[in-house]
């Protein structure tokens, strides 16, 4: 069996999520990794466009969502645009959004918090 995805990685973002008063009014950057696995149907060997889905329309709807909505919570974010990308192209099987946040308010030394969603049809 064949198994084509199609990836996103290090979208950068700048957006007012997260719980504290502070990110809510000033922000800060977000990356995001969207990895989406398209199901055998949408893989041929015709290399007809309308036979897959476009990756300028899953950032688009990334972009949306992301940029759109405010979220407390990354995982909810990650859901939201997840299951949004299942919903919208009928061409993907499954859809894993990985949300970083390198800023996080916790005295500690890292490169990012994340959460990692993946929501499959």
């Amino acid at each position: 069996m064949k198994k084509t995805k199609i990836i996103l990685k290090e979208l950068a973002f700048y957006a007012r999520h997260g719980l504290t008063e502070e990110e809510a009014k000033l922000g800060q950057r977000f990356k995001v990794d969207i990895v989406v696995e398209l199901n055998p149907q949408a893989t041929g060997n015709n290399d007809v466009v309308g036979d897959t889905v476009n990756y300028v329309d899953i950032y688009e709807v990334v972009q949306a969502i992301f940029e759109g909505e405010r979220y407390n919570f990354i995982e909810t974010c990650a859901d939201s645009i997840a299951s949004t990308l299942i919903d919208k192209f009928s061409s993907i099987d499954q859809a894993t959004v990985t949300v970083k946040k390198p800023s996080v308010p916790v005295d500690c030394i890292c490169d990012y918090f994340a959460a990692e969603v993946t929501v499959c049809r």
